[in-house]
């Protein structure tokens, strides 16, 4: 498939086609690895971009024991109130 680099506000770009972003399994919001590799631009989906996190399993892997307990993170700086 050919596209045209375009103006992009005060940068130039390309658009990616919903379909080649489906085939490349990125979604928009995802972070990318971009490299220039023998003069060829590579996009690649970052390794923790595409990692999924599941709130259940990190659940399971809390120790039962487990006890929450208050944190002093000292004096209020600027206009916090408490």
């Amino acid at each position: 498939m050919k596209i045209k680099v375009q103006k992009i506000e005060n940068s130039d770009g390309i658009y990616f086609s919903k379909k080649m972003l489906e085939e490349a399994q990125m979604n928009v919001g995802d972070e990318v690895q971009i490299t220039i590799q023998n003069g060829r631009i590579v996009v690649e989906t970052a390794t923790q971009a595409r990692r999924r996190t599941d709130l259940q399993a990190l659940l399971a892997k809390m120790p039962k024991d487990y006890e929450p307990e208050e944190t002093d993170w000292g004096k209020p700086v600027g206009k916090e109130v408490w």
